[in-house]
């Protein structure tokens, strides 16, 4: 008995006719797939030239979102590595959306600018109400929590009580905010995050400008001042801190350091330019590491005199001097600007602070950060 592919039917009636019958098909088949394979192959063109686009599009925005975390560029940059995470002012506001809430930095280049200004209020915050601390998270109570509520409220973000207690609730509007307003995506209501509610308070209200010292002025330690830093009674207080000993504090806010000695007596003091994304993390560090020349991350700038104290998920955060252009060998900013946030990441400084800093911050030396 002959065995045939149960899947092909027998043929019947005819074997001359079903022949014809089937070239005709045949021929009527291979016109039809012609047309098919002509319109596919314009279709797929117009598919692909629409896909090249859409990627073209995007592209800055999987770069920025890349920058933003820092971790794409290079993880944890290691502690003996000569890269730092300030990318200097011209690139820096192009990746808010990146190293605000923790970071850095890099934090965070990209050439796809954030669609939502973040230097000035997005919305309007529905309450008069201001934050008083850097940052509030789940499991934070206050003031603080309770007016990022009520902002949140008012800019429907939020349908909850303004308790005072951030709960996960809370955290999802806050992740919810952070998306739909192209910031960093952590829950954490930091620097950015605020700015867009217009609860953040007036930064320069906290910055304490002392008049320029005399040309050639220099500390007990023989180092010369820059026109943003002084010694004696023209020093501003130093904040409350939790550190002890020879240390540098580090505010924040006031966007200030001070050197202190050993005994507690205060060396000097003077203004930096920190993370305008807020990515600098509070508490007491020690210095880690030291390059008297060292490179931003996306190679456009020199840092000199850098000294690491802080290692964050975005990179290695530390202090330096003025950044350099790598291309003409101008500045990124004049010493004028120091008390106001525009680095990626890093603490800018004067170079005559930075020489001070780099002399007198030993390995192992504290850095607290307020």
């Amino acid at each position: 008995m002959n065995s045939r592919d149960p899947l092909h039917a027998r043929p019947s009636g005819n074997v001359r006719q079903s022949r014809h019958s089937a070239l005709v098909a045949v021929l009527v088949a291979s016109v039809a797939l012609g047309g098919i394979i002509a319109f596919a192959q314009d279709g797929d063109k117009k598919s692909l030239a629409t896909a090249n686009t859409a990627a073209a599009g995007t592209s800055g925005t999987v770069a920025a979102a890349q920058v933003a975390a820092s971790g794409s560029v290079a993880g944890v940059v290691p502690a003996n590595s000569a890269v730092g995470i300030d990318n200097g002012a011209s690139t820096e506001s192009t990746v808010a959306a990146a190293i605000a809430g923790t970071a850095d930095t890099a934090t965070a280049d990209a050439s796809a600018a954030p669609s939502v200004d973040l230097d000035e209020p997005t919305a309007a915050s529905g309450t008069d109400c201001k934050l008083t601390e850097q940052s509030v998270r789940e499991g934070s109570t206050g003031a603080s929590v309770t007016c990022l509520q009520n902002a949140l409220i008012a800019a429907g973000f939020y349908s909850g009580p303004a308790s005072g207690t951030f709960d996960p609730a809370t955290t999802a509007a806050v992740r919810k905010l952070q998306t739909d307003r192209n910031l960093f995506v952590d829950g954490i209501a930091g620097r950015e995050s605020a700015i867009s509610l217009g609860i953040w308070p007036d930064e320069q209200s906290l910055v304490v400008h002392t008049p320029k010292p005399a040309p050639g002025t220099k500390d007990e330690l023989g180092f010369p001042l820059s026109t943003v830093s002084s010694i004696g009674n023209a020093i501003p207080p130093k904040p409350a801190d939790p550190g002890s000993g020879k240390r540098l504090v580090y505010d924040r806010a006031q966007q200030r350091v001070w050197a202190v000695a050993a005994d507690g007596h205060l060396i000097r003091s003077w203004l930096v330019s920190g993370s305008q994304y807020n990515n600098e993390v509070p508490g007491i560090d020690h210095v880690y590491s030291k390059s008297e020349t060292s490179t931003a991350w996306n190679g456009k700038a020199i840092l000199p005199h850098m000294v690491r104290y802080q290692k964050t998920h975005i990179g290695n955060i530390g202090f330096h001097g003025i950044p350099i252009h790598k291309a003409d060998g101008t500045a990124y900013q004049t010493e004028d600007q120091l008390g106001t946030r525009l680095s990626g990441g890093c603490t800018r400084q004067a170079n005559a602070d930075a020489d001070f800093v780099w002399a007198f911050a030993d390995i192992g030396t504290e850095v607290v950060v307020l």
